[in-house]
């Protein structure tokens, strides 16, 4: 992405809007507010979470996607401590949202405005992660690839259980996004609270991490909320649904049809706010904007002197503005 392809209003305009957010390595300076919906957003005044905390560890840095509104930062920094207590080692993060979030250029529709973050189902290793094997440890898919739709139960433990349940009990996360054969494994073994189930959503994908969703937050006028969940548990005719051909069948080609040329999301396509978004100020350096348990201060919180991924995902941002093509694009999904 080049400062001259930037500096042209019109040229920004008709320029794919994940282009624009996606060459972004910084937040906006501005005060902390999301606009728009999950999947049609931005975020002003975004905060980085550490690369490494007492019970967590960021994955692939290259993305340069751990930043999010404070609300998410901190639950993640509590999430990672209550896991430990229900013996979970410690949380790898995946994406939250870039610098200024809006739409990516590989991997999501959502993760737009600061408040969903990806978890992996593969616990924290014992060892502090250098920035190579965060870029290359394989994911690991909770199902049985020789069934359809069916966890792997060698696997799949009950503390893997316990994390996506803890997950969902805090009254600030909206939806937890998991496998529909995740949710349908939760359903017949949860012993627990039934009624926190109903936050927990199926959907494509999501076999190797789930998706933390939090509510927008008081304040925030500029941030669509999503529908309420329905009440219940879920574990009704609406998952039944995910196991049915309906969910899977391809779409029949129509040999008389024109072939439709792909349209992308543009800055106009986004809330009007989103266009200061991308055109404010940065901060003089990530440290200045990175969160330290309740605020964004000026060191890193949890680092120390150990530069090992620090240092190396500073050398990545500051390298080259273009994002690697290491996410795959997932098949077109629900929202709900």
């Amino acid at each position: 992405m080049t400062l001259t392809a930037l500096a042209s209003p019109l040229a920004a305009e008709e320029r794919p809007a994940k282009e624009l957010f996606g060459a972004k390595r910084l937040p906006a300076k501005m005060a902390t507010a999301p606009y728009g919906s999950y999947a049609k957003g931005c975020i002003a005044g975004a905060v980085a979470i550490p690369t490494d905390g007492p019970g967590w560890q960021a994955m692939r840095l290259s993305r340069n996607r751990r930043w999010g509104h404070p609300n998410m930062i901190a639950l993640l920094e509590q999430f990672s401590q209550d896991a430990r207590q229900i013996g979970w080692p410690g949380l790898l993060l995946g994406d939250i949202s870039q610098p200024r979030g809006g739409p990516m250029l590989s991997g999501h529709a959502s993760h737009q405005v600061g408040l969903d973050a990806d978890i992996w189902f593969t616990p924290m290793p014992d060892h502090r992660l250098s920035a190579e094997e965060r870029e290359k440890l394989p994911f690991t898919s909770m199902l049985d690839e020789s069934k359809f739709m069916t966890v792997d139960s060698r696997r799949w433990t009950s503390t893997h259980a316990r994390l996506v349940m803890k997950a969902a009990s805090y009254p600030q996360v909206d939806r937890v996004f998991v496998n529909p054969a995740i949710k349908k494994k939760l359903c017949e073994t949860w012993q627990g609270d039934r009624a926190l189930l109903g936050k927990v959503r199926p959907i494509y994908g999501h076999d190797a991490h789930f998706h933390i969703r939090i509510k927008c937050p008081e304040g925030a006028p500029g941030c669509k909320p999503q529908a309420k969940v329905p009440p219940g548990d879920g574990c009704d005719a609406s998952l039944a649904w995910w196991f049915t051909k309906e969910p899977w069948a391809k779409a029949k080609p129509n040999p008389g049809a024109k072939p439709v040329k792909p349209r992308y999301v543009t800055l106009s396509d986004l809330p009007k706010a989103c266009s200061t978004v991308l055109a404010g100020a940065s901060p003089a350096s990530e440290q200045e904007v990175t969160y330290r348990g309740g605020s964004a201060a000026t060191a890193l919180a949890f680092s120390g002197s150990d530069q090992s991924a620090g240092g190396a995902v500073e050398a990545i941002n500051n390298a080259d503005a273009t994002l690697p093509a290491i996410v795959p694009i997932p098949i077109p999904r629900p929202f709900n």
